[in-house]
């Protein structure tokens, strides 16, 4: 971390994208993926340490999940890239195990669980930036799957929105070490603060000395 940030829980939300079985669960579509960089940064368990830690902040926790009725007909009939990938391997299909966020990190009460993701920018598809500025936040900590896809598209939608970015260095995996490095060393930097999850809970603690 190049700077200390100071947070400011009240105006602050932790947004935690795509924390589904399809990629964080062995038997997940697409975990076999995923874990390798999973275990790398130690994703997982950093991720609901910084979740509880927030919560008992008083930060917002904001939970972006990605979900499809059977056949896919919100997306286009010749899908290509990533959700080509979704689709073919029948994932995060609504009301199924896949598309159910993971057990570690189940919704609490007080949790806002955004509804409507069906791309890869939380922003394109849904309300959050409605809720963020309601609440009248300003800095959103960004965390999940995939490094470079659907966490850095949020990021960069965020930036320009005019919020104040945090993205998880440690909270964050991609379906291979090079994408997630690069994005991380060569992206993250341009649209946010890129901070390790323990950083974050060390800006919370210092928030309520």
């Amino acid at each position: 971390m190049s700077e200390t940030l100071t947070i400011d829980p009240a105006r602050t939300a932790l947004v935690l994208i795509e924390y589904q079985n399809e990629f964080a669960t062995p038997g997940g579509v697409l975990h076999e993926a995923v874990a390798p960089v999973m275990e790398s940064t130690g994703m997982l368990d950093k991720t609901v340490r910084l979740t509880e830690a927030a919560r008992a902040a008083g930060v917002a926790v904001l939970h972006a999940p990605i979900t499809f009725a059977p056949g896919y007909g919100e997306i286009t009939d010749h899908p290509y890239g990533i959700l080509k990938g979704v689709v073919d391997g029948n994932a995060f299909v609504k009301g199924t195990w896949g598309a159910e966020i993971v057990d570690q990190l189940s919704p609490a009460e007080g949790d806002i669980v955004i509804e409507g993701k069906r791309g890869l920018d939380t922003f394109a598809s849904t309300n959050i930036d409605f809720i963020l500025r309601s609440k009248g936040i300003d800095t959103v900590i960004l965390g999940g799957f995939l490094t470079n896809c659907c966490v850095e598209s949020t990021m960069r939608s965020a930036y320009e929105n005019g919020f104040r970015v945090v993205t998880l260095t440690d909270g964050t995996a991609a379906t291979s070490q090079d994408a997630h490095d690069n994005a991380v060393a060569f992206d993250y930097p341009m649209f946010s603060h890129p901070m390790t999850a323990e950083d974050v809970i060390a800006a919370l603690e210092s928030a309520a000395a």
